[in-house]
């Protein structure tokens, strides 16, 4: 395979005590695009369909449905034709299987890769400083857990892909899923919600930092790279792999459990606002750290608790009791800007959303907010999309300056973030002039 042109303006490097980076080679301003990379592959997620075209991945309404399995949605013939080569891996299967089609986001991704690699002979655009087989896959570090998730993933891929694909042997199976786990991307929509996955090889070369020098957003099936601090020539292009409100010890559990580093930044030696991001009450007697530790136990427990209750489909006024009660234990000795309390806050947000219950989800956002602005960096998706989620309830509330004054900041961010003339720009432009 021919070597790759690179890119304008970044360049590939050793990074001290990190291997592999990106560096930039000139000066980029704050909100400058770096580049931008087409995904090497892409899946659409299934609750999605009927949303978004699969192929282009435009938001849009009245899509074109696929004639054969009535599964599959279009912009037009055109968007249909160009992802058919895709789509075929599906399309079939879904009809024969019925109701009993449901293989793993990332098993229908894998398919999609390895579909690629069979017609793929040359370099392509989103490989042009690092090939797709070059990414690091930790095979040898994946815990048990992870193996039985990889080999259920294997069995889905053989079980509804076989027909269309001559899948390679269980070991180079095994590889390939450990590096499409440790690379690839969730995309996302502007409030934050997962629309499908993607792996971007040239992407993948981007070192984390929870002091980030560029964010990362998606536009179409591209992802779009954009410093959120202005850089000189010699930077390293750092992004954060992980959510950054929680504090160090979190982050790092987070990082060594999916990516096996830990990370050495400034914030990371320093701690420096942990303090605050674990803020208990004001009492008159002190609170012992003793009670505060356990506290944090019961956090963590509570939040990986409610992951699992959520991922068993749960009755969702029993998971907005569960909010409630580890809110009210947790507040007896959490400050409400706790970042658990926090964490709470935004599920008992997304469960009165999802309920359609408009004024308690404001409820909680409010409170969300203000802390929210204070622990994540500047110019971050979290507080765009809570401005966003806000600002639409408040509209569609009826509540217009509040709504506008909201999308407005949400704006603000999104400027710099995903650039003034992204599609989401100018639908958030839109609704601001309705009112």
């Amino acid at each position: 395979m021919t070597a790759g042109n690179g890119i304008a303006g970044v360049e590939r490097f050793e990074s001290p005590g990190k291997g592999r980076g990106l560096r930039v080679t000139r000066a980029f301003k704050l909100g400058e695009l770096l580049f931008s990379c087409q995904a090497y592959s892409y899946v659409l997620s299934v609750k999605e369909r009927g949303c978004y075209c699969e192929c282009c991945l435009t938001r849009k309404e009245h899509l074109a449905r696929c004639g054969k399995c009535k599964k599959a949605f279009y912009c037009n013939v055109k968007c249909q034709k160009s992802d058919w080569a895709m789509h075929k891996l599906e399309c079939s299967a879904i009809t024969a299987f019925g109701e009993n089609w449901c293989p793993s986001e990332m098993s229908r991704l894998v398919a999609r890769i390895l579909a690629k690699k069979k017609t793929q002979k040359e370099r392509c655009d989103s490989e042009k400083i690092l090939l797709i087989g070059e990414m690091q896959s930790h095979v040898e570090d994946v815990d048990n857990e992870k193996r039985e998730m990889n080999e259920a993933d294997v069995a889905g891929l053989h079980r509804y892909f076989s027909k269309h694909l001559d899948l390679p042997d269980h070991k180079d199976l095994l590889t390939l899923f450990s590096q499409v786990a440790c690379n690839g991307f969730t995309i996302e929509d502007d409030e934050l919600s997962h629309m499908g996955t993607a792996v971007y090889p040239d992407v993948a070369l981007i070192n984390h930092s929870c002091l980030p020098s560029v964010i990362v957003t998606y536009n179409g099936t591209s992802a779009e790279i954009r410093a959120v601090k202005d850089m000189k020539p010699g930077d390293e292009v750092l992004i954060s792999y992980i959510d950054l409100l929680y504090p160090t010890d979190d982050r790092n559990n987070r990082l060594r459990e999916s990516y096996y580093f830990t990370c050495d930044c400034k914030d990371c030696k320093s701690k420096s606002k942990d303090k605050v991001k674990i803020k208990v009450r004001k009492q008159s007697d002190p609170i012992e750290p003793d009670v505060i530790n356990n506290m944090v136990r019961y956090a963590r427990k509570t939040i990986r608790e409610f992951r699992a209750f959520k991922n068993i489909k749960t009755p969702p006024s029993e998971l907005l009791e569960m909010c409630e009660q580890s809110l009210e234990e947790m507040g007896a000795v959490f400050d409400d800007c706790n970042v658990y309390m926090l964490h709470m806050m935004y599920q008992a947000m997304g469960v009165c959303l999802y309920m359609q219950d408009a004024d308690g989800a404001i409820r909680y956002g409010e409170k969300i907010l203000k802390p929210y602005c204070q622990l994540y960096p500047p110019y971050s998706l979290n507080v765009s999309s809570m401005y966003l989620k806000l600002g639409r309830l408040y509209m569609a509330l009826e509540r217009y300056s509040k709504g506008v004054s909201a999308l407005k900041k949400a704006m603000a961010i999104m400027e710099v973030a995903h650039g003034k003339d992204h599609f989401y720009l100018k639908e958030l432009r839109k609704e601001i002039a309705q009112k």
